[in-house]
C-alpha cells in the first residue's frame, strides 16, 4: 500500500510537471502566433504603401498629361481618372492607418505575452526543482519498499501471497484490514459475532463477507489510546473484580 501510495503521489507530482510544460508551451505558441500576425500586417501594410506611392505617381503623370491637352474631352476624362486615383489613394491611406492602428495594440499585446512568459519561467523554475527532487526521493522510497517486499514474497505462503495480490489488484486500496466495534474496518459494515470469533482464533484466512477483504484481529495493546479499547479493557477488569 505504501508504494502504491508513492505512485500515486509520484503520478501527481509528474502531472504538476505536465502543467507547467503545457502553460509554457501554450504561451511559447500564443507568442510564435502572435509574430506571425504581425508580419503578416507589416507585409500588409508594406504593400498598401507601396500602393499609396503608385497612385501618386499615377496621378503625377495624369496632371501632367492634362496640361498638355487642348481638347475638352480629354481633359475631363483625364480629370475623373485623377479624381478616381485620388479616391483609391485616400481610401489605401485610411486602410494603412487602421492596420497601424492594429499593429500597435498587437504589438502591446506581443510584449504582454513575452512577460506572461519570462514571469512564468522564473516563477516556475524553482517548483519544477522542486518537484524534480520530490520525485528523486520517492524514487528511493519506493526502490527501498520493493526490496523490502520483495524479501518478503519469498518468505510468504504463494497461496496466501497470490491472493493479496489478486485483492490488491481488485481494490487498489487496503486489504487485510482489522476488526474494529464488530465491523469491517474496510468497508465499515456490522459483521456476525461467529465471524470475529473466527478472526479471533487466527487459524485460517478469513474473509469480509461483503468486501471480501482478509480479516485480523486486533489486540487491545496495539489499539491503546482508542475508545474502543478503553471500553474493553473496563470490561475485562470489571469481569476480574
Amino acid at each position: 500500500m505504501k508504494m502504491r501510495r508513492l505512485m500515486r503521489m509520484k503520478i501527481e507530482r509528474q502531472k504538476e510537471l505536465e502543467q507547467i510544460a503545457d502553460l509554457r508551451k501554450e504561451l511559447n505558441t500564443q507568442l510564435e502566433e502572435k509574430e506571425k500576425e504581425l508580419q503578416e500586417l507589416s507585409k500588409t501594410i508594406q504593400h498598401l504603401e507601396q500602393k499609396i506611392q503608385e497612385a501618386q505617381v499615377k496621378t503625377k503623370r495624369l496632371e501632367s498629361q492634362q496640361s498638355s491637352v487642348k481638347k475638352v474631352d480629354e481633359f475631363n476624362a483625364l480629370t475623373q481618372e485623377i479624381t478616381a486615383s485620388e479616391r483609391e489613394r485616400i481610401a489605401t491611406e485610411q486602410k494603412v492607418s487602421d492596420l497601424v492602428d492594429k499593429r500597435v495594440a498587437e504589438e502591446e499585446i506581443l510584449e504582454k505575452i513575452k512577460e506572461s512568459l519570462v514571469v512564468s519561467q522564473e516563477s516556475s523554475a524553482a517548483l519544477e526543482k522542486e518537484i524534480e527532487a520530490n520525485i528523486v526521493l520517492i524514487n528511493e522510497e519506493g526502490r527501498g519498499l520493493k526490496e523490502a517486499r520483495d524479501a518478503l514474497a519469498k518468505e510468504a505462503d504463494p497461496e496466501t501471497l497470490a491472493i493479496y495480490e489478486r485483492l490488491l489488484r481488485n481494490k487498489k486500496d487496503r486489504v487485510v484490514v482489522s476488526i474494529e466495534n464488530r465491523a469491517c474496518s474496510g468497508c465499515h459494515i456490522v459483521l456476525t459475532a461467529q465471524h470475529e470469533n473466527v478472526v479471533r482464533k487466527g487459524e485460517n484466512l478469513v474473509f469480509c463477507e461483503h468486501c471480501s477483504r482478509i480479516h485480523y484481529w486486533q489486540e487491545s495493546e496495539a489499539l491503546e489510546g482508542s475508545a474502543g479499547a478503553g471500553k474493553r479493557r473496563r470490561r475485562r477488569v470489571a469481569s476480574s473484580s
